[in-house]
């Protein structure tokens, strides 16, 4: 409450007007398509569990106008949280601040007024972060574990992939385990580590 009431002092004093101020992501929603705002400025956590209610708030409004700015608040670096929000419309009038920036008045003031004029602003910190994270994935995998992996996408089987690498079935099932701990697919029963690890494959 404190943030939101400072927030809404500071964008008044610099000449913006302020149409809502709401404590949560229903109430958020319901401002927005009673106001239609030229940009909404929310936090990640709001009530009830403080969690990811605003951010999801901000996702199903980009998807119902994608063309509407949203500048997202953030306690901590949330990788996925800054991904998911980009992927939200053509990726314009989306700004995504680690809170700390607020207190750089005039800064974040600017990126309010290039994101609510559609550009996209990301945090330095959340950019160092997504660009470690998009680096090869294959890259921790060995000469003969991306063999395995090619011959994996082509759709082989170990027994054919053993044959085709003159090497026991065990073997094969050994680089299979390795490849699967380096790309970070650990055992669930959700999801299919093989076909995911072809995925990567593919992407890389």
């Amino acid at each position: 409450m404190l943030l939101r009431e400072g927030l809404v002092g500071l964008l008044t004093r610099c000449g913006h007007e302020v149409v809502a101020a709401v404590g949560d992501a229903t109430a958020l929603v319901a401002a927005v398509e009673e106001h239609t705002p030229d940009i909404v400025v929310t936090d990640v956590r709001m009530p009830p569990a403080f969690e990811d209610e605003g951010l999801h708030a901000a996702v199903r409004l980009r998807e119902k106008r994608p063309t509407l700015p949203v500048l997202v608040l953030s306690q901590y670096v949330q990788r996925a949280y800054a991904s998911e929000l980009l992927d939200t419309g053509d990726g314009s009038g989306i700004g995504y601040l680690l809170k700390d920036r607020v207190g750089q008045v005039e800064e974040f003031v600017d990126t309010l007024c290039e994101v609510a004029d559609g550009g996209t602003v990301v945090d330095p910190e959340v950019v160092r972060q997504l660009l470690r994270r998009r680096r090869d994935p294959l890259e921790r995998l060995t000469p003969r574990e991306r063999e395995v992996l090619a011959l994996i996408a082509e759709g082989r089987s170990n027994g054919a992939i053993a044959r085709e690498l003159v090497v026991s079935e065990a073997a094969v099932g050994k680089h299979i385990g390795s490849i699967l701990a380096k790309l970070d697919l650990p055992p669930a029963d959700a999801t299919h580590r093989r076909v995911l690890a072809v995925l990567a494959y593919l992407r890389a």
